[in-house]
C-alpha cells in the first residue's frame, strides 16, 4: 500500500525554527461535547421533526386517527336513532374535495400534532351547506371584550379572512382543543409533551447513521508525538483531507491505516456500546408512545410486554385513547351543528368495534339480567331508544 504520509512529509519534517507554532498542530481530529440541541416548540417544527421524520410519532398519529375514523357517528332526536338525517348527509360528504372520513381523520390527526383542530361551516341561507377543515397554523383566535373568541382569522395564499362566530345559523368555526393548563385559547398536543424523547430518538438515529457513514469508527485524534517536531499548516490540512477521503465512509469500511513517523491514532469518543444507543432509542420510543396513549407493544417496541397479548394491548388503546377522543369530537360537533338541524345530536356508535366486543357483550348481559329494569329502560341504557 502506498505510504501517503511520506508524500505529505516531502522528504522530512522541518525543524521547529523553520515554522510557526500553531496550537493543536500535533493532532488532526478531535471530538467536542456541546450543549443539547432541542427542536423548537411550534406546530411546524414539531410536525416536521415528529410526524415527518420520526417513525414512532408517525405511527402513533396514524394509529389513533385511523382507529377513530372507523367509528361511525349516528344521529339522535327525541331518544330515537335516525337512520337518515340531513346532518348525517352533511358529514358523509362535507365538501366537494373530501369525504367525511377524510375530514374527520384530519381532525383527529391535527389534535395529536397541533393540539387544535378547526372546521369551517359554509352557509346557504340559514342552512349549513358544507364543512371544511382548516390548517391549525393558519388560524388565529380573535378574542372579544369578555376574553372569549368572537372571531377567527384564517390566512392562506397571502389573503386573510375574518370568520365570525355570530350572525349565522351556527358559528363559522368549530375550534377543538386538547387541554393546555397555561393557554386560554389554544390546546396542547401530545407531541409537545414528548418533545424531549422525540429529540433523543431522532438524535440516536442520526448518530447511528453517522457511524454507518463513517465505517462505524468513533471520533478520535491522529497524534504526532516526536519531540520537537510539528506539522506545517499545509501538512496539517493535507493530512486531514487524506484521512477524510481515504478512511471515512462506508466505501472505506475495514480499510487498514498505515501509521509511521511518530503518528498514533487515539480514540477519544464514547463507543456505541458505552452509550447503548439502541436502548436509549427504545426508552425514548416508549416515552413517545406513552404521551400519545398508545401501548408500546402495538408499535413493535421491545422490552415492554405489559399486556399478555396483542388483543389486550389493542383493547387498551381503544379504552384509554380512542373512545374518549371520539366521544369528545362527537359531542363538540353535535353542540356546534344542532341549532341548524332542529336540535338533532350526534353520538359515536361503538357497537361494531371488534376490540370492544367483549366489553359490549358483558354490558348487554349485565343489563339484560337486571330484573328491576323494564324493557324500555334496558333499551335506553343500551342506546336503542324506547320500546318498539
Amino acid at each position: 500500500m502506498p505510504n501517503w504520509f511520506n508524500r505529505l512529509r516531502g522528504g522530512g519534517l522541518r525543524s521547529p525554527d523553520e515554522t510557526k507554532s500553531h496550537a493543536g498542530q500535533g493532532f488532526v481530529s478531535i471530538a467536542q461535547l456541546s450543549g443539547a440541541n432541542w427542536t423548537g416548540r411550534g406546530f411546524t417544527s414539531l410536525a416536521r421533526e415528529g410526524y415527518q421524520r420520526n417513525p414512532i410519532v408517525y405511527r402513533c398519529v396514524r394509529l389513533i386517527a385511523e382507529a377513530a375514523t372507523r367509528v361511525p357517528l349516528v344521529a339522535r332526536q327525541d331518544d330515537q336513532r335516525l337512520n337518515a338525517h340531513p346532518m348525517l348527509d352533511l358529514l358523509a360528504r362535507p365538501n366537494p374535495h373530501q369525504s367525511g372520513s377524510e375530514m374527520l381523520e384530519a381532525v383527529y390527526a391535527y389534535l395529536q400534532t397541533a393540539g387544535n383542530a378547526y372546521l369551517q361551516a359554509v352557509f346557504d341561507g340559514e342552512n349549513v351547506a358544507g364543512l371544511y377543515g382548516l390548517r391549525p397554523d393558519r388560524v388565529r383566535v380573535i378574542p372579544g371584550a369578555d376574553g372569549w373568541p368572537e372571531a377567527f382569522s384564517y390566512t392562506a395564499g397571502g389573503r386573510t379572512q375574518r370568520l365570525q362566530q355570530h350572525g349565522g345559523p351556527v358559528g363559522q368555526v368549530l375550534h377543538l382543543t386538547l387541554f393546555d393548563p397555561i393557554d386560554d385559547h389554544y390546546g396542547m398536543a401530545p407531541i409537545e409533551a414528548a418533545q424531549t424523547s422525540l429529540d433523543i430518538h431522532n438524535a440516536a438515529s442520526a448518530w447511528n447513521k453517522a457511524l454507518l457513514d463513517n465505517a462505524a469508527r468513533p471520533s478520535g485524534a491522529l497524534v504526532y508525538s516526536i519531540d520537537g517536531g510539528r506539522l506545517t499548516p499545509e501538512q496539517f490540512d493535507r493530512l486531514k483531507t487524506e484521512l477524510e477521503e481515504g478512511f471515512a465512509g462506508a466505501a472505506n469500511a475495514g480499510r487498514p491505516m498505515v501509521l509511521e513517523g511518530g503518528l498514533d491514532w487515539k480514540s477519544i469518543a464514547l463507543s456505541p456500546r458505552d452509550m447503548d444507543f439502541i436502548e436509549a432509542k427504545n426508552a425514548a420510543a416508549r416515552d413517545i408512545a406513552l404521551a400519545f396513549g398508545v401501548p408500546p407493544m402495538l408499535l413493535g417496541i421491545p422490552g415492554d410486554n405489559t399486556y399478555s397479548n396483542l388483543v389486550e394491548a389493542n383493547r387498551a388503546l381503544w379504552r384509554q385513547t380512542v373512545v374518549p377522543l371520539v366521544r369528545r369530537v362527537a359531542e363538540e360537533l353535535s353542540g356546534w351543528l344542532a341549532p341548524a338541524f332542529e336540535g338533532a345530536r350526534l353520538e359515536a356508535n361503538f357497537d361494531d368495534v371488534e376490540a370492544l366486543a367483549e366489553d359490549r357483550a358483558a354490558m348487554w348481559e349485565r343489563i339484560g339480567n337486571a330484573s328491576f329494569l323494564s324493557d324500555t329502560e334496558k333499551r335506553k341504557l343500551l342506546g336503542l331508544g324506547g320500546a318498539q
